[in-house]
C-alpha cells in the first residue's frame, strides 16, 4: 500500500499512561486538487459507510483482552477508559487474515489515504475527557446532551467517558454517532471498547459478567454477554452507530439523517483530526456543515476540538484551525491549554 506515513512525537497514550516517544519523519503529503482528509493523487478514499451494528456484533471474537488508562480529571477524581489491547487485536488478524498484518499495526501513527492513526489513543483525546469532566455531563445542573458525535474516533475516549458517565446517571435517550475513517478500527477497537465499558460498571451486578471476566484482564463475549450487552442499550434508550470512510456531502449526510434526537443538543468531538492543511480544510468543512444543519433544525450545537499547537513536519496546527474557523463565520473559545510536553489545547466552536 502507497501513502504518506509518518509518526507523531509524544502522542501515543500507552498502558502505564505515559506518552509514546517516536521520531518524526520528513516528507510532507504532494499536493493534490482534492479537498480531503486523506489526499493521495490516484488513490481512491474510502466511501462514507453506515455500518450495522448487529453485523459488527456478529464478527466480534470470543474474548477480548483490555487494559484501563486512569486519566486525572485535574484534581476532581479519576475515570478509568478500557482499551482493548493492541496485542490482542494483531492475534485476532493475524488469526483470520493469514499472518498479513492491518494497516495501523505496524510502526507507523498514520498512513495518509490508508489508515488514520485509530488505533492508537492521543494526548488530545485525554484532554478532550477532561473538558467534558469539567462540564459535569448528565447532571441536574449540566445543560442536556442527547447527540454525541466523535469524528476520527479510533479508541474512542472522550465517547467512552460520556458513556460511563451516562450510565452512572439516571439520563436516557442518547444517541453516540462513531466515525472512523478505517471500518476496521470500528471493528477492532471502539465497539469492543464500549462492550467493555458497559460490562465493568456491571460486573459486580450482573452474574453472567462475573464469569465472563474469569480472567481480570480479559472479557469473555459470550453470545449471552452480547444479548445483555444490547438490551442494556435498549432499556437505557441508549444508540450506537458506526460510520466510516473520508469526510464528505455524503458522509455528513449520512449522520445527520441518522435518527438523531430532536429537540437537544449536540456536541461534536474531534481529537487530532486538523494534523495537517488538507485535514484541516476537511475537517472543518465537515464541521461546519453538521452545525449548519444543526442551526437550521433550531438545535443547539458545538464542537470541541482537541489538538497540538502545531503538528511539525506536517504543516496542520490549532491556531490555523481558530483562524480559518472564524474567518468562516464560527465563533471559537479557547477552553484548555497545555504548555507542559508537546503543547496542546482544546477549543469549542458555534455558529452565532
Amino acid at each position: 500500500m502507497s501513502g504518506f506515513s509518518f509518526s507523531f512525537s509524544g502522542d501515543d497514550i500507552e498502558a502505564d499512561g505515559q506518552s509514546g516517544t517516536k521520531p518524526d519523519s520528513q516528507p510532507s503529503p504532494q499536493s493534490s486538487t482534492t479537498t480531503s482528509a486523506f489526499p493521495v493523487p490516484g488513490k481512491t478514499l474510502l466511501p462514507a459507510t453506515n455500518h450495522d451494528v448487529k453485523e459488527m456484533l456478529s464478527k466480534l471474537p470470543s474474548k477480548v483482552a483490555f487494559g484501563l488508562l486512569d486519566v486525572d480529571l485535574d484534581g476532581q477524581g479519576h475515570i478509568q477508559l478500557p482499551r482493548r489491547e493492541l496485542w490482542d487485536v494483531r492475534v485476532q488478524i493475524m488469526a483470520e487474515d493469514e499472518g498479513e498484518t492491518e494497516p495501523g499495526l505496524d510502526n507507523h501513527d498514520v498512513k495518509t489515504g490508508v489508515y488514520e492513526g485509530g488505533f492508537k489513543s492521543w494526548e488530545s483525546s485525554v484532554d478532550l475527557v477532561k473538558v467534558l469532566a469539567s462540564s459535569h455531563p448528565f447532571t441536574s445542573e449540566a445543560k442536556k446532551i442527547s447527540n454525541i458525535i466523535e469524528l476520527g474516533c479510533g479508541t474512542g475516549l472522550p465517547s467512552l467517558a460520556l458513556f460511563q458517565w451516562a450510565m452512572n446517571s439516571t439520563v436516557s435517550s442518547v444517541s453516540f454517532i462513531l466515525a472512523d475513517y478505517n471500518p476496521s478500527v470500528l471493528q477492532l477497537v471502539t465497539l469492543p471498547n464500549f462492550i467493555l465499558a458497559w460490562a465493568l460498571q456491571y460486573r459486580e451486578e450482573l452474574p453472567l459478567l462475573k464469569e465472563a471476566f474469569s480472567l481480570e484482564d480479559e472479557l469473555e463475549l459470550t453470545p449471552e454477554v452480547l444479548e445483555a450487552f444490547q438490551e442494556f442499550l435498549s432499556s437505557r434508550g441508549i444508540t450506537l452507530r458506526f460510520f466510516s470512510g473520508a469526510w464528505s456531502p455524503e458522509f455528513v449526510s449520512m449522520i445527520t439523517d441518522s435518527q438523531m434526537h430532536a429537540d437537544s443538543s449536540t456536541v461534536v468531538l474531534g481529537a487530532e483530526t486538523i494534523y495537517s492543511p488538507f485535514a484541516l480544510t476537511s475537517f472543518l468543512q465537515t464541521i461546519l456543515a453538521v452545525l449548519q444543519q444543526e442551526k437550521a433544525r433550531n438545535q443547539a450545537a458545538e464542537v470541541l476540538v482537541g489538538a497540538k499547537r502545531l503538528y511539525f513536519g506536517v504543516g496542520g496546527s490549532l491556531d490555523d484551525f481558530v483562524v480559518q474557523a472564524r474567518e468562516r463565520g464560527s465563533t471559537v473559545e479557547q477552553l484548555r491549554e497545555e504548555t507542559e510536553g508537546v503543547r496542546r489545547g482544546v477549543v469549542r466552536c458555534t455558529l452565532p
